[in-house]
């Protein structure tokens, strides 16, 4: 049995009930666990001595409406790149005012925790979703790992998720009086205003974007690509031994 299995087997014995998923693909374990039970499981994942895990890497939101929908005609990339896009009036080309329709049954903001043991060598993911998705709540671990501060104001500021226990959840990243968290799905592209210097004025105006918004970036899961059939062929024990 790899290391990696016998994690995953671990947190299932230890947490059984209050895992909602437990997955191992692509060499690493994500386990998935409610917000009511996220403080109490991840101290766990802290102060037992076989999970030790004593450092959280970091912390990203995710915003799940129109997972896996895209303007492109394909879900593989190649080494000539990737076909145009064919639907050109989806939420990417948003602009301001405009909202997607949100037709899913999964919850649409998560919260997803990078673990990891030094002693143990392991690392591990940890998924939870807002309960909410008009008010995405997720509580804090600031108290269970320090470096959660700046990760989840990150997080608050670019997804809009509120960490319940952060005692000093702002704006990190985007600029003193942003509308918006311009990592959403429905934020556009474009954003919402622009600045320039006014010579006139001899100040830096703000103004409605004048530019079209487009796509570059094609939005696709990619369940594969050009290595994929050489990991495949990677056996355990060599995986293993890069991480010893």
């Amino acid at each position: 049995m790899s290391r990696v299995q016998q994690l995953s087997d671990n947190l299932q014995q230890a947490f059984s009930a209050r895992l909602e998923s437990n997955v191992v693909a692509h060499g690493e374990v994500t386990i998935e666990v409610s917000s009511k039970d996220l403080v109490d499981v991840c101290a766990q994942l802290r102060d037992v001595q076989k999970f030790g895990f004593e450092q959280l890497i970091d912390v990203c939101g995710v915003d799940y409406s129109e997972y896996g929908s895209s303007e492109w005609t394909t879900d593989d990339s190649s080494s000539t790149g990737f076909s145009r896009g064919v639907k050109p009036g989806v939420n990417a080309r948003l602009r301001f005012g405009e909202a997607p329709a949100y037709v899913s049954d999964r919850k649409r903001f998560a919260a997803v925790y990078h673990l990891l043991s030094v002693a143990n060598n392991q690392r591990l993911r940890v998924r939870c979703y807002a309960e909410n998705d008009e008010l995405p709540i997720i509580p804090s671990v600031i108290d269970i790992w320090n470096s959660a501060n700046w990760y989840e104001r990150e997080a608050f500021d670019l997804y809009g998720i509120m960490f319940e226990g952060h005692p000093d959840l702002r704006r990190i990243l985007t600029d003193y009086g942003f509308v918006g968290h311009p990592f959403r799905k429905d934020f556009p592209l474009v954003g919402h205003v622009e600045m320039r210097y006014d010579p006139l004025q001899q100040r830096v105006i703000y103004e409605p974007v004048s530019i079209d918004p487009r796509v570059l970036v094609p939005r696709v899961i990619r369940e594969g690509g050009r290595n994929a059939d050489a990991i495949e062929k990677t056996p355990d024990s060599a995986a293993e031994g890069k991480n010893a």
